[in-house]
């Protein structure tokens, strides 16, 4: 009777593992059809064109006067006047300071004494010769007295010129008493003032004119700028900028007038390295002064099949190295290291690692990884939001 029971008992042990192993299996297999049925993540993408864009450098600089000259006296003295107000437009020629000039008239008339003097002995020397060669053809005079009166008149000559010198010499130091412009443009403030003692080529100035219009602007370009301008210019489609310059003053505002590169340094700067870019600009105002900051946007290269990925799809991998999220004809994610030129507005410029016609994941793209199988909404930017919005309601990629 007792093995009865335990015979019972064992078999109603073994249906019930039966019953759950079975119940195990259905549930494991529902699962898997569950896994295999569930739907694709959905990710937002933008569609890559080429299209011509140009690519600009926004670099620093400072605003340099055209012509400057600074203004010294060539001969000493006492200032008498000063015939010009400080910040004012001057001309060339204009006088802008009277030394006293009565040592230098002095000079000239004595000069003028001397000269006078020297040209009466050479006429008195002339005569004698003229007279002694008359007398030598008759044999009244002998060959010495005839070398003699020659080498007299000769020396008369070369006093006369002397004479000549000294005066010319006397006169341009007085011509200096007056102190002229040599340029156009506005001039400073005056280091002098009436009754100051000045001394020919002193090393201080005694005020400065600059001409500023048109004005210089020296923009400082890293070296390593222009070689990737070079890199850039030997793609076929990349050409050069028309090289005009639009400048933003100190206090954020645009210049109204755009000026163009008129030349480059041929040397790096060793302590800074950079190259100094020079632009010329007209400055019919005054608005630009010498020494101003400012900042210089170039209009260096244009490239007509340019790439430009929306910033929000590019990422930084560990290593820093840029990437992008991009799928392929099979719908999978694929993982692109891209090669970042610079940013233009809110996208970035690429010159290796998508190409044209590439579908870039920019929503979405922290619920995938490279291999997985996506469904995808095409997007574009709205022009006055600035945001992504769907190109239509269809996805596509189903």
């Amino acid at each position: 009777m007792l093995s009865r029971n335990f015979l019972l008992t064992g078999v109603v042990l073994a249906s019930a593992i039966l019953a759950g192993c079975q119940e195990s299996e259905n549930s494991t297999a529902e699962g898997s059809a569950a896994a295999q049925q569930a739907p694709k993540v959905q990710v937002g993408v933008i569609h890559i064109e080429q299209r011509a864009v140009e690519l600009t450098s926004e670099l620093p600089g400072r605003t340099k006067s055209s012509l400057e000259a600074e203004i010294r006296p060539q001969v000493g003295g006492i200032v008498e006047k000063r015939l010009f107000e400080e910040g004012q437009t001057v001309a060339s020629g204009d006088l802008l300071y009277q030394l006293d000039d009565s040592t230098y008239e002095s000079n000239v008339e004595q000069a003028q004494a001397d000269l006078d003097s020297a040209r009466a002995t050479l006429t008195s020397t002339r005569q004698t010769y003229e007279r002694y060669k008359t007398l030598k053809e008759r044999n009244n005079v002998s060959q010495q007295n005839l070398d003699d009166a020659n080498v007299a008149y000769l020396s008369a000559v070369a006093a006369e010129k002397r004479a000549v010198a000294a005066l010319n010499s006397a006169k341009i130091d007085l011509a200096y008493t007056k102190i002229t412009a040599p340029i156009d443009g506005k001039i400073g403030i005056s280091d002098v003032t009436v009754g100051a003692l000045v001394t020919a080529n002193q090393s201080t100035p005694m005020t400065t004119i600059r001409a500023t219009d048109p004005i210089f602007v020296d923009l400082a370009q890293t070296s390593v700028e222009q070689l990737r301008q070079r890199t850039l210019l030997s793609l076929e489609h990349v050409t050069l900028g028309d090289q005009t310059v639009q400048l933003i003053l100190e206090d954020g505002s645009e210049y109204p007038y755009k000026g163009r590169l008129t030349t480059r340094e041929v040397s790096v700067d060793e302590m800074t390295g950079s190259v100094t870019v020079r632009a010329e600009f007209a400055n019919p105002d005054g608005l630009l002064l010498p020494g101003m900051f400012v900042r210089g946007y170039i209009n260096d290269l244009n490239d007509s099949q340019a790439i430009l990925v929306p910033q929000q799809g590019v990422m930084r991998n560990v290593q820093g190295n840029a990437y992008a999220l991009v799928v392929n004809a099979d719908n999978q994610v694929e993982q692109r290291i891209l090669k970042t030129e610079r940013a233009i507005g809110n996208q970035w410029y690429i010159t290796d690692g998508i190409q044209d016609g590439d579908k870039v994941i920019v929503e979405g793209s922290m619920k995938v990884r490279p291999g997985d199988e996506v469904t995808t909404v095409e997007l574009q930017r709205d022009p006055q939001s600035g945001r992504m919005v769907e190109v239509n309601a269809a996805t596509t990629g189903q």
